[in-house]
C-alpha cells in the first residue's frame, strides 16, 4: 500500500493515452509508476502486447520497478544454484509425488518433447496463500494447487532463507501481476465469453497462485555441448503456460566455480523465445530491473480463443565453457481457483487436469 502511494504521489503523469513504447526487440514495455497511477492509460499498449494481430507476441515488460526487485531477484536466484548443487538425497526431501511434484523440489519428472525433462530443476511453492482453506472434496481433487508448501529445512547449509527470499520475490512479482490485470480489464472485457469475469479478482482472490523456481543445468560430462545449429528449444521445448497470466524474471547466467560468478548471456542466441500470433519467431530479453508477463491458455478459454496464449521456449546457444554455466531464472502462474468455469463445460480444475496428465505419465516417473 505504501509503494503504491508513493507512486501515486510521486507521478507526475497525466491521464492522456500513454504512446506504445517497444524494447529494441518489439515487445511492448510500460512503466510501473505510470500503471499505477494512471493504469486506464495503458490501453494501447495493452492491446498491442496481447492482442491478436499477427505481430503480437502476447508480453509486455514492465519497468521502472522499485529498487527492491532488483535485491529479492538477485538473492533468490542465487539460491536456486545452491539448492540445484546439494546433494541428490538432500534435494529429494522436499519433493511430494502425491501433487505430481507441484510442491518442492522437482527434477526429470516433467514430460518435455515427449521425454522425461532432465535439463532442469524446479522448485515449487504458492508465495501468496500458505495454506488454502478450499473444501475437503477439492483439496482431494485437485493436491496439485491445494496441498501444503514444502520448505527446506531452516538449518539447510547453503540456503539458509530460502522461504523468506521465495516469498519475497513471490508476493511482489503477484502485487504487480494484480496492478496489471487491473490494467487489462477493460480490455480483458471486451474478449471475455462471461462478461462478469473480473480478471484482477480472479488472480487476487485465489488460492492457486504458483510460483516456479528454474534451474537450468549446464550440460553433463559426456554430453555434445550446444552448437550453433542447435534446436530453438534445446532447453526447454516449446509449450503455453496454463494460467491466465504468467509473470517472468530475467534470467541469471551463473559459472561453475569456488564462488558462482554472474555473467552475461553466454550466447547472443540464447534465452526467451516467443513465437507471435502470427507465426515468426522472436527472441525477447527481459531487462534485470524489469519484469515480464505473458498470456496463458486459461485466458485463451475464457475468451473463446479470442485472446491466444503465448507458445515460448528456451534456448541454450553455444558458447565456451558452456558445461560450466546454468540458467536461474523465476515464473508465477497467477491463475483462478479450480471450480471457476472458463468456458460453458470446463472448469479451470478440469483444464489443469488435462494438461496434467499430458506432462506427468506416471509410468515414466
Amino acid at each position: 500500500m505504501a509503494r503504491n502511494l508513493f507512486f501515486r504521489t510521486m507521478a507526475t503523469l497525466t491521464r492522456r493515452p500513454q504512446a506504445v513504447q517497444y524494447t529494441s526487440e518489439g515487445a511492448v514495455t510500460i512503466s510501473y509508476p505510470t500503471l499505477v497511477s494512471s493504469p486506464l492509460t495503458l490501453g494501447a499498449s495493452i492491446e498491442e502486447a496481447f492482442g491478436s494481430h499477427p505481430k503480437s507476441l502476447g508480453i509486455i515488460i514492465v519497468r521502472d520497478l522499485p529498487p527492491s526487485y532488483v535485491t529479492h531477484r538477485e538473492r533468490l536466484l542465487k539460491l536456486a544454484y545452491n539448492f540445484a548443487k546439494l546433494d541428490e538425497t538432500t534435494r529429494e526431501k522436499y519433493t511430494d509425488p502425491a501433487s505430481r511434484y507441484s510442491f518442492g523440489w522437482s527434477h526429470g519428472k516433467e514430460i518435455m518433447n515427449g521425454k522425461p525433462d532432465v535439463l532442469k530443476g524446479s522448485y515449487y511453492a504458492n508465495p501468496v496463500v500458505e495454506s488454502s482453506t478450499v473444501s475437503d472434496e477439492e483439496r482431494l481433487a485437485h493436491p496439485e494447487y491445494y496441498g501444503r508448501n514444502i520448505w527446506p529445512d531452516s538449518d539447510e547449509k547453503g540456503v539458509e532463507g530460502f522461504e523468506e527470499a521465495f516469498k519475497n520475490l513471490g508476493k511482489f512479482v503477484f502485487q504487480v501481476g494484480c496492478e496489471l490485470a487491473a490494467a487489462c480489464q477493460p480490455f480483458a472485457l471486451a474478449h471475455l465469453s462471461d462478461t462478469s469475469m473480473s480478471l484482477p479478482e480472479l488472480i487476487s482472490t485465489s488460492q492457486t497462485t504458483k510460483a516456479r523456481l528454474l534451474h537450468y543445468f549446464p550440460p553433463a560430462p559426456g554430453i555434445a555441448l550446444p552448437s550453433d545449429d542447435e534446436p530453438v528449444d534445446s532447453w526447454c521445448g516449446f509449450h503455453l503456460d496454463h494460467s491466465l497470466l504468467t509473470g517472468l524474471c530475467s534470467a541469471m547466467y551463473l559459472r561453475d566455480g569456488h564462488e558462482p560468478e554472474v555473467i552475461p548471456s553466454p550466447s547472443p542466441a540464447s534465452g526467451l523465445y516467443i513465437r507471435t500470433r502470427g507465426g515468426d519467431l522472436t527472441k525477447v530479453s527481459i531487462p534485470v530491473d524489469s519484469l515480464a508477463f505473458q498470456t496463458g491458455e486459461a485466458l485463451e478459454l475464457a475468451t473463446g480463443r479470442k485472446l491466444r496464449a503465448t507458445p515460448h521456449c528456451v534456448r541454450v546457444g553455444a558458447s565456451p565453457n558452456a558445461e560450466r554455466i546454468s540458467r536461474e531464472t523465476f515464473a508465477l502462474f497467477m491463475q483462478p481457483n479450480t471450480d471457476q468455469y472458463l468456458s460453458d463445460s470446463k472448469t479451470f480444475g478440469q483444464f489443469s487436469e488435462e494438461v496434467f496428465q499430458e506432462h506427468y505419465d506416471e509410468k515414466s516417473t
